[in-house]
């Protein structure tokens, strides 16, 4: 069975695949800039406590990523 969920809630070693980013133009235009887009595969590199930015990889890159952009990532557990 397909688990869907925002990117802030995998876990440390997680992947997942892009499914949908939900926000305005603007905010989808900063994220395609840095290589996430539907069918993207992304991994949490690191998480720290709450209320600190995720790192993840997407395309051989780090990223860090505030938890409230995280949130409005969706992405397809990969196991």
């Amino acid at each position: 069975m397909r688990e869907v969920l925002p990117l802030d809630k995998l876990d440390e070693g997680e992947k997942g695949k892009v499914v949908d980013i939900v926000g305005g133009k603007g905010f989808r235009m900063r994220l395609v800039q840095l290589g996430i887009i539907p069918g993207v595969e992304v991994k949490i590199a690191k998480s720290a406590v709450l209320g600190c930015p995720l790192m993840v990889e997407v395309n051989n890159a780090r990223i860090a990523l505030g938890r409230g952009v995280a949130s409005r990532i969706w992405v397809e557990k990969i196991e």
